[in-house]
């Protein structure tokens, strides 16, 4: 059975964010897919120190919450990252994670381990802004998340984005609702896209 790690990167609970990833979690079939939904607020993860032990040991120097992340990047086929946009970025949650992916890059391009390269395996990203559709709010997020993929070798397939929730919830657009079940049906599939609503 293939296995669906899903990241919730908000601080906030039960809001646009998280509403957005269980729309695309409820599609997704579960005969076929083991899924793991982790809220990261509720995770102790310290933020990378650039100490370069993982460049050494191909471990973190930190025993935190990260390990349980980093089995789960190890043992995935599908990652999703979901994070609303703070200061045209990720939330620090998220970046957190994101930073100690340092150790990936390390066992690939400083101890020249073959870390799951010739396995496929995709990343999605979710992501919503209270700017409107018009604005570029997205924009500073997708290099952030490109390397993110790239670190853990996973063939970046798909944004989603929704802008304008600071006056339209998520929970109020039924066609989002509908689309991202449909992408969770789908997910298996070869397929790369690119929404922003």
């Amino acid at each position: 059975m293939k296995k669906v790690l899903a990241l919730m990167g908000s601080p906030r609970r039960n809001k646009n964010t998280e509403t957005l990833l269980d729309y695309l979690l409820e599609g997704i079939d579960r005969s076929n897919f083991e899924v793991e939904k982790i809220i990261l607020r509720n995770l102790n993860i310290n933020y990378c120190t650039g100490c370069e032990h993982c460049g050494k040991t191909s471990n973190c120097v930190f025993k935190d919450d990260m390990s349980k992340i980093y089995d789960n990047f190890d043992n995935c086929d599908i990652i999703i990252l979901a994070s609303p946009i703070y200061f045209n970025s990720i939330t620090g949650l998220a970046k957190n994670v994101v930073d100690r992916c340092q150790r990936y890059w390390s066992i690939k391009y400083v101890l020249g381990n073959n870390y799951k390269r010739n396995q496929e395996r995709k990343g999605i990203f979710l992501s919503v802004g209270g700017a409107t559709f018009s604005h570029n709010q997205f924009d500073g997020a997708v290099p952030v998340i490109d390397y993110f993929f790239k670190a853990i070798n996973a063939n970046y397939v798909g944004n989603y984005f929704v802008s304008n929730t600071d006056e339209i919830p998520v929970e109020d657009r039924v066609n989002i609702k509908n689309e991202l079940y449909r992408i969770g049906r789908e997910i298996d599939e070869h397929k790369n896209f690119y929404l922003h609503r």
